[in-house]
């Protein structure tokens, strides 16, 4: 998946900036933000490190830009909050607000590419965030083998 990324970064994020463009909405750029604060709680926690991280990340990437980025961050605090509360809690309202789009399959799909891209972007795709993924995927009712994300 990394070697796929590395190598295709530049048309991926074309690809997606396009499609973000098809779906934008307030309900896939929440749940968009809710996999970035699953992606960044993966851990059990979120850190002071990681929210500048997500932050950072949000604000300067191309598949998020066709949404107001004071939206996508207020979407984002929100989520991590949840986490930092409870972890299960935060884990259960972020597959909540991303089930909201279950059932348009090309949004789905989507959502899990940026998760990926998201767990990605630090050079790093570990464990636990493609765990995050994998459970992005089935709350979508999608196959997470489908974006090379089989079980560890």
């Amino acid at each position: 998946m990394l070697d796929w990324l590395k190598t295709n970064a530049a048309k991926a994020r074309e690809a997606l900036t396009t499609e973000v463009g098809k779906f934008r909405n307030k309900n896939f750029m929440e749940a968009t933000a809710a996999a970035c604060a699953m992606i960044a709680a993966a851990d059990g926690e979120v850190s002071s490190a990681e929210k500048i991280k997500m932050t950072g990340f949000i604000n300067n990437s191309p598949e998020l830009k066709a949404f107001k980025l004071s939206d996508v961050i207020n979407a984002f605090n929100v989520a991590v909050g949840k986490f930092e509360f409870d972890y299960l809690i935060g884990q259960a309202e972020a597959l909540k607000t991303i089930n909201k789009i279950k059932g348009n399959d090309g949004a789905c799909r989507l959502l899990v590419r940026v998760a990926c891209a998201i767990g990605a972007s630090d050079g790093n795709f570990d464990q636990s965030e493609k765990a995050a993924c994998r459970l992005i995927c089935l709350e979508l009712g999608l196959d997470p083998a489908d974006f090379e994300l089989q079980g560890a």
